[in-house]
């Protein structure tokens, strides 16, 4: 197997939820286990070890690798959505967590008409190469998806690359703002390197992978 076994991402399920309960969270936080770059074999143990929630990135891996599973739990695609990769994961995908412009919102009520959806937001300085909304534009794509027909389910950003874990304080806490001004439910925020910070800020969702899996195969 090219990646853990079952044991083995059950165990260090539970160690994710320490560190989450430890950084002040509780057991309602959730935890989407970052798949992309594994094979189906290593996906099909991690819902055996309990992940109930599973983030793809690439719309063709996940094509690949799809009905090699036997039955999904919920799937989120975390990663950068081209429009015209939409009308290949409808019917796949149970949460778009990477909405951020208002063709793609278009884009997605056409081809997954009720999806559900997180809009991405640019929150941090150093996004100028990362996908997301700018805060200011957030509440307007928020309200498009919704007249749409789409279900909004909250929000999400991804932290700073550079500046260690602290560094995500402030965007996190700016997310979280919008979040709650907004009145949604989900705050989406938080990987393995910051999820202490997240939590801290009021994260509802974490996004983790190599805490899970190790560190991903190259890209064929």
């Amino acid at each position: 197997m090219t990646g853990p076994t079952a044991a083995v991402i059950a165990d260090r399920l539970g160690a994710a939820h320490d560190r989450i309960r430890a950084a002040g969270g509780t057991d309602a936080v959730d935890i989407v286990a970052v798949t992309k770059g594994f094979p189906a074999e290593v996906v099909v143990a991690a819902i055996e070890a309990g992940c109930t929630r599973l983030g793809e990135s690439y719309a063709q891996e996940l094509i690949a690798k799809y009905d090699q599973v036997p039955t999904w739990p919920e799937l989120h695609f975390i990663g950068g959505l081209q429009t015209n990769k939409v009308r290949l994961l409808a019917g796949k995908v149970d949460v778009y967590d990477s909405v951020d412009r208002p063709h793609l919102v278009h884009e997605l009520a056409r081809r997954a008409p009720g999806a559900r959806l997180l809009v991405q937001v640019q929150a941090t300085a150093d996004s100028a190469d990362k996908a997301g909304c700018p805060p200011e534009q957030v509440g307007r794509l928020v309200s498009l998806a919704r007249e749409l027909g789409l279900r909004v389910d909250g929000l999400m950003c991804v932290g700073p690359t550079t500046g260690g874990p602290e560094a995500a304080r402030l965007p996190f806490r700016r997310t979280r703002a919008l979040v709650d001004e907004l009145g949604l439910a989900v705050c989406s925020m938080g990987m393995t390197g910051d999820l202490e910070i997240a939590v801290q800020e009021g994260s509802t969702q974490i996004r983790i992978g190599t805490a899970l899996f190790g560190e991903r195969p190259a890209r064929r």
